[in-house]
């Protein structure tokens, strides 16, 4: 396996992990009580997470390759980038056909 395609897979696989902790977050969050229900601070604290996940996500998707470009590496960096996306779409995929097998 190539360089680029480990750097890829790792840069996805971190990705992935990352979306599962938060999701992990929201579903047993959802689940404790804290405070009152009607606050202002509910959709502040979401929309909070929501741009603090897509800071993390870029960085983790689009940071080396951008890195890379700047470098002056163009063809690597699209290389990198494109592996990672290939990547992660991969293991989307993969969860969503496990998603269908395991909720009937």
């Amino acid at each position: 396996m190539s360089n680029i395609w480990k750097k890829a897979l790792t840069n996805a696989l971190a990705t992935m992990l990352y979306i599962m902790a938060v999701a992990g977050f929201m579903y047993y969050g959802s689940m404790v009580k804290i405070g009152r229900t009607n606050t202002i601070l509910i959709p502040i604290a979401l929309l909070s997470l929501f741009v603090c996940s897509a800071a993390i996500t870029g960085f983790l998707i689009f940071g080396k390759p951008a890195q890379m470009y700047i470098d002056g590496k163009k063809k690597e960096a699209l290389s990198l980038l494109t592996y990672t996306l290939a990547a992660f779409s991969v293991i989307t995929f993969v969860l969503l056909v496990l998603l269908l097998l395991f909720s009937r």
